[in-house]
């Protein structure tokens, strides 16, 4: 919250020139706020909290779906963009266990239990949100899925336990 005069903000206690070259006093804050609109100073509200990942500004909504633009570019959507994020989660967390795959492959050397199960898990765990995340009707639904319950994770972020 501020007081602007001609879009610059007029700092508490400080002293300003007005664009008629007027100087004026440091304790213009004590003016009634007749004479501060006389002087042309204008109160601006702070703009709107808005969450930047659901929002471009406050109440100005992203796109679930892509955009394909007057000029044929194509803006990706929130659910693009959430389900390329899931896909590079799941791709982070498979890569610490993808020489078990490459030495099977190689020697011929079983891939341990646990590590099968949780390679499995989180391939399972990524379709399942990219299927929550496809899902989703609206922007209450998409944001709903990063709501994280007390007790868990989100279900944006609903991952199995590393081994």
């Amino acid at each position: 919250m501020a007081y602007k005069y001609s879009g610059r903000i007029i700092r508490a206690g400080k002293a300003w020139s007005g664009i008629d070259g007027v100087q004026h006093p440091r304790n213009w804050m004590l003016w009634d706020a007749a004479t501060k609109a006389a002087r042309g100073l204008v109160w601006e509200d702070d703009p709107a909290p808005f969450d930047g990942r659901f929002y471009w500004s406050a109440g100005v909504a992203k796109s679930l779906d892509d955009v394909t633009e007057e000029d044929g570019t194509i803006t990706k959507g929130l659910k693009s963009n959430a389900i390329a994020t899931v896909k590079a989660q799941a791709a982070g967390l498979l890569a610490p266990t993808d020489w078990y795959v490459v030495r099977k492959s190689e020697t011929d050397d079983a891939i341990p239990a646990t590590i099968s199960t949780y390679r499995a898990a989180v391939r399972a765990a990524s379709g399942t949100i990219e299927a929550a995340i496809t899902a989703a009707a609206d922007l209450a639904a998409f944001m709903a899925l990063y709501d994280a319950p007390e007790d868990g994770n989100a279900p944006i972020n609903d991952w199995p336990e590393e081994v």
